[in-house]
């Protein structure tokens, strides 16, 4: 996620839509989009729940540079008026209840000046690759590296199992899991409706290919 030829579309984009107005970040994490952000001239505030997050940013950038607010990107608050609220890869999913996910739009546009944008970047549900009674779907299969997702339909929740293995015939394995509540695009539509703001613009990626039934992610921008 670091590669020039993945971040620098997605700064390229950011700086665009910022307008050269302040821009805050829900989940900053440890800047790996802040940073760049920041030495394109934007001014980047910060919002982080993971103080080790933060205390890892602070060895590249400190508070000075790139302010922080400690807390829930759904409920806190950082002063000012932004012209761009964003959060990417997937962050959103991470609030695992709907009241949480519609909270994180409502708490964006309490942040943004009239006219100004909330930034999501999220995937697909991949519901479409699940036959009747199964659960699983293989996102990724490389060497070294099984990627899958569980589903659970019923309360719109997913898992996601990394398996890293080892290099001796993978007889051991590293396994990491995350939850996650998926969204589909038009019920992120809603909860932006919901909190006051609408859809302007919908991209499969952050270059701006066209979104279509078969895109597995998408850039949705939202103006307030």
């Amino acid at each position: 996620m670091f590669a020039p030829e993945v971040l620098g579309p997605v700064v390229d984009r950011l700086v665009e839509l910022a307008g050269g107005g302040r821009a805050l970040e829900f989940a900053i994490g440890t800047g790996r989009v802040a940073l760049p952000l920041a030495e394109r001239g934007v001014q980047v505030c910060g919002i982080e729940l993971s103080q080790p997050m933060i205390d890892q940013l602070r060895t590249k950038a400190d508070e000075a540079a790139i302010p922080v607010v400690v807390g829930d990107m759904a409920t806190a608050r950082v002063p000012g008026e932004f012209h761009l609220v964003y959060l990417v890869y997937n962050t959103i999913s991470n609030l695992l209840t709907q009241a949480e996910q519609v909270a994180c739009f409502r708490n964006a546009a309490r942040h943004l000046v009239p006219g100004g944008r909330f930034v999501v970047e999220l995937w697909v549900p991949e519901l479409r690759k699940l036959p009747p009674g199964q659960q699983a779907v293989v996102w990724e299969s490389a060497a070294g590296y099984i990627g899958l997702d569980t589903y659970d339909v019923l309360r719109q929740q997913v898992v996601s199992h990394h398996f890293r293995f080892d290099s001796e015939g993978g007889r051991e394995a590293r396994v990491f899991r995350s939850p996650h509540r998926y969204i589909w695009p038009a019920e992120l539509d809603l909860m932006a409706e919901l909190a006051g703001m609408t859809l302007e613009s919908r991209h499969a990626d952050w270059t701006g290919a066209e979104f279509t039934a078969d895109s597995r992610s998408h850039v949705s921008v939202y103006r307030v």
